[in-house]
């Protein structure tokens, strides 16, 4: 075989393989890009590239005074959301409804799957009422939002975009009507976008979508995160509906992120706002030195002593022989409770351990009370060494002399 005919034969499987690339019509969903060939009163037109058109509502992009905010040859990257029966050509836009007039539009925007323009005039069993062009739909409860809705009421009266799932012509057509499919495509259009954002240690913008006991979870952008308790705050959190609402806006940090073999759910995203705050105890030396009075509220107990909340995400131990008493203390609870407000004398600082011993009397006293010391030796203060036997031979000759 020649170098010609080898030019001949990669030519014409350049010209396959890309031929049947261009041939490729969008479907409904897909992404593209075109270029704005002419501008209509209220429809601007694009080149997608290929033998593909498509029509883009003006209205999507006009500012604040109704003017728009392309020209001819601009570029414009959007959705296809159906298809004209007549022309042929793409319906073009997010997934807003288009407002349709009449049976033969919506049997029309059926057959098209294209989202169309719907106005909510009533919650009934099992669903809402909705009106499109002058017909009843109904929308089931299920299909309402990607989220389960308790209260159905907050809708009624909003102009909200659906897509028709089952329409029967006739003198009183039956339409039964889904906004949660637009959502969900929108959902994935969005997933795909952030997950090329996402990786380890990135920070991310998200929407708290659900609150549970342990943890908060947060709408990334068609992804979903969850914030364990123990990561939304430095200090303690008794709950994390008394840091974060649903519906709240939040700066998150990834923390990990690991496979599952969900397809729905392909990802578990562990989350973090703690991450993205600066440890307290990077000045707790300089705030809590030893020997000053401090003030807290008794967060815990154990037998050994009371934890107390200095600060937010700080907290200091009493030992149960520092709680302020001149009797035998069997347990804590005996002297303070949860939720007191203590004033203390800090007694000790371990930074790297993230530790404080504190006292509730005027004076430190030593644990040799015969109390439970279980978890108290890191809280107090380093015992003096007595030093060498030769450090105290010296020490008792000097007496001698001074005799």
């Amino acid at each position: 075989m020649t170098d010609t005919e080898d030019f001949v034969t990669l030519l014409k499987q350049y010209d396959q393989e890309h031929g049947k690339q261009a041939q490729r019509v969008p479907q409904v969903g897909d992404k593209v890009e075109g270029t704005v060939v002419s501008i209509g009163d209220d429809h601007l037109y694009l080149d997608l590239g290929g033998k593909s058109e498509g029509i883009l509502e003006a209205g999507e992009f006009t500012d604040a005074d109704g003017n728009l905010t392309l020209k001819v040859g601009d570029r414009v990257k959007t959705m296809v959301t159906g298809k004209d029966g007549q022309s042929g050509a793409l319906l073009l836009g997010n997934q807003r409804g288009h407002k349709v007039h009449g049976s033969a539009e919506l049997e029309q925007a059926w057959e098209l799957q294209q989202p169309v323009d719907g106005r909510v005039s009533g919650v009934t069993k099992g669903g809402i009422e909705v009106e499109i062009a002058g017909i009843r739909a109904f929308c089931p409860a299920s299909q309402i939002d990607i989220h389960f809705i308790d209260e159905l009421e907050q809708f009624v009266g909003q102009h909200l975009s659906f897509r028709i799932t089952k329409y029967q012509g006739g003198k009183h057509p039956n339409l039964v009507v889904s906004r949660r499919a637009l959502l969900e495509e929108e959902q994935k259009v969005r997933a795909e976008e952030t997950r090329a954002m996402l990786k380890e240690d990135a920070v991310l913008n998200g929407i708290v979508t659900s609150i549970k006991e342990y943890g908060a979870f947060v709408d990334l952008g068609g992804v979903e995160g969850m914030i364990h308790i123990s990561e939304l705050a430095f200090g303690h959190v008794d709950h994390p509906k008394d840091v974060l609402a649903e519906g709240q806006q939040v700066e998150v940090s990834v923390l990990r992120i690991e496979k599952t073999d969900n397809p729905r759910h392909p990802e578990k995203i562990a989350l973090s706002i703690r991450a993205l705050s600066k440890d307290p105890w990077l000045d707790a030396g300089q705030q809590f030195q030893v020997g000053t009075q401090v003030h807290g509220k008794v967060t815990r107990i154990q037998p050994f002593g009371a934890f107390v909340e200095l600060a937010p995400g700080i907290e200091g131990m009493v030992h149960i022989s520092e709680l302020g008493v001149e009797r035998r203390v069997s347990h804590p609870g005996e002297v303070v409770k949860e939720g007191d407000q203590v004033e203390a004398r800090v007694l000790s600082v371990d930074q790297e351990k993230h530790r404080i011993g504190l006292s509730l009397n005027g004076e430190p006293k030593s644990g040799a009370d015969g109390g439970d010391t279980g978890g108290y030796e890191d809280y107090r203060k380093p015992k003096q060494s007595f030093g060498t036997l030769g450090d105290l031979l010296k020490e008792s000759m000097e007496k001698q002399k001074n005799k």
